[in-house]
């Protein structure tokens, strides 16, 4: 687009591809024909170093639920700042901030924080593998939880080939990773008593893209009751976003272990993980020396529950605690899939958009043999991982750059995460970006009209 300038960012990825491994520090940060270079931002809206302004909906990775530079979380951060940014011991906010996660999330009778969601997740299968004396861990495919070695396999289509050089292999170190939707299957694995842990995506694989079967949860906290096995509700973007208590509260199901982080840190860097405080206890040191070294879960973190993290988190977790907000911002991302949705709708597209709370998916179908066969919009909606997430790469990277060029940026793969930030104007300019976007993308022949 020529009217979209670009000389800026193009200079700091030459400054970026000498300094940074890969260019970018995070792999969801590539993008071409170069990264963006954010200055600042503003509830919901953020502008690059080139001047470019966008109605932003990667919100911080999902973790800004109130926006960019909201006045509450700034103030307590300069209150903080002020103060020490980081002492190597425990200090009063971090209590704070614990007894506040333990009244909103129902599972959490204690908590222990860490630094991201990844080290929650490695957390919580240690503490799962120690509590049981077992090894095995279930997972499904599609879903994420970070970039351990644990857990590295099995999100990204195909799920049974590796997603990265240089770890080793499943089997090796005992994950398994079922569909979701093979209820036979995962009652049969747990019967045998072997596995420590069933961890599941409580949004669905990759925050909702593909969306759990109706009663999972509840079949999964069943079969692991009776068969002695951890369940780990990885809630590190559904945390204080779907309720201030998660999905899980939503759902009456409350597991054993729950990784937290996103939201729960209001934008800073942090973690946790909270649970039955006879797993929990499992940190504890008596001073008995034989125990201490060999009869607990070991744990350490420079900057774990840091104070400037606390005082963001505990800003952020005051302000949902009623629920307030988070009603904005789902009420904001209906608005927004109801107009995307009249889009697909217009323009006679075969493709859906769907999510909960207050995200959203785009799906396209581009599969000749069922594009053959769709006779109607209602012939378009699909729960398969392997469609849902298997978009043409070609197509998602030309839809994410057409957007990002009429000025709003998403999340990975076609959808993304609204605030209570977000205003009817953000909306207004969202719904011309996807309109123009549509457009093109049809002009190209990258996706298809129903017939």
């Amino acid at each position: 687009m020529a009217d979209f300038p670009l000389d800026k960012s193009r200079a700091f990825q030459a400054r970026a591809n000498q300094s940074l491994g890969g260019g970018v520090g995070h792999d969801l940060r590539y993008a071409e024909p170069v990264p963006i270079y954010i200055t600042h931002g503003r509830g919901g809206r953020k502008w690059d170093v080139d001047g470019n302004e966008y109605v932003d909906f990667l919100m911080g990775n999902a973790a800004l639920l109130l926006g960019h530079a909201d006045p509450a979380v700034v103030a307590a951060i300069e209150q903080a700042v002020v103060e020490g940014t980081h002492f190597g011991n425990d200090h009063p906010r971090h209590i704070d901030w614990a007894e506040l996660v333990c009244q909103l999330v129902p599972s959490a009778e204690r908590v222990r924080f860490v630094n991201s969601g990844t080290e929650a997740t490695l957390l919580a299968l240690r503490l799962a593998r120690a509590f049981t004396s077992r090894q095995k861990v279930m997972r499904f495919a599609g879903h994420f939880h970070g970039w351990h070695d644990d857990v590295v396999h099995g999100f990204e289509m195909p799920f049974d080939r590796p997603v990265s050089l240089g770890v080793s292999g499943n089997e090796e170190r005992g994950m398994v990773t079922l569909p979701d939707s093979d209820s036979q299957a995962i009652q049969a694995e747990l019967a045998g008593g072997e596995y420590a842990a069933v961890i599941v995506e409580v949004t669905g694989a990759s925050w909702g893209r593909a969306p759990l079967p109706p009663g999972l949860l509840e079949m999964l906290r069943e079969e692991t009751r009776l068969n002695g096995t951890v369940l780990i509700f990885d809630e590190v973007i559904a945390g204080f976003r779907f309720s201030p208590g998660g999905v899980q509260q939503l759902a009456g199901v409350t597991p054993d272990l729950t990784c937290l982080a996103k939201i729960l840190a209001g934008g800073m860097p942090g973690g946790a993980v909270g649970g039955a405080a006879d797993i929990m206890r499992l940190f504890d040191k008596t001073g008995d020396a034989e125990h201490d070294r060999f009869g607990r879960v070991v744990h350490f973190g420079t900057f774990n529950a840091s104070p400037l993290s606390a005082a963001a988190g505990i800003a952020t977790l005051e302000q949902l605690a009623d629920g307030s907000p988070i009603q904005q911002a789902n009420d904001r991302a209906a608005e927004m899939r109801s107009e995307i949705a009249a889009l697909l709708e217009k323009h006679d597209v075969a493709g859906f958009v769907y999510g909960e709370a207050s995200l959203f998916h785009v799906y396209f179908e581009t599969d000749p043999k069922r594009l053959a066969d769709i006779g109607s919009a209602a012939d378009v909606p699909t729960n398969e991982p392997g469609r849902l997430k298997g978009m043409p790469p070609v197509l998602v990277s030309r839809y994410q750059k057409l957007l990002r060029y009429a000025g709003v940026d998403l999340m990975s793969g076609t959808g993304g995460a609204l605030g209570s930030c977000h205003t009817p104007e953000d909306i207004q300019l969202a719904t011309a970006a996807f309109d123009s976007t549509i457009r093109a993308l049809l002009d190209e022949g990258l996706i298809s009209q129903i017939g």
